[in-house]
């Protein structure tokens, strides 16, 4: 009985061992998807600064049609 309750002990922290490294993997991928996801918010930002004016409201011109290419 003795020699199962050391192998029970053994794989226990061998299995402790074996979560700290991937621990470790899985916090810096965690950062790495966190700042991708910042970098591509700063770009969608960006991208709408150079959006297209509305059509105009009133008038006879840019009423029908946006001409902007």
């Amino acid at each position: 009985m003795d020699i199962a309750a050391s192998s029970a002990v053994s794989n226990a922290l061998y299995m402790n061992q074996a979560q700290t490294p991937q621990q470790a993997q899985m916090e810096l991928f965690r950062q790495a998807l966190d700042m991708q996801a910042q970098q591509v918010t700063e770009v969608l930002a960006s991208a709408d600064t150079g959006a297209q004016p509305d059509l105009a409201s009133e008038g006879t011109l840019g009423t029908k049609v946006n001409t902007y290419a």
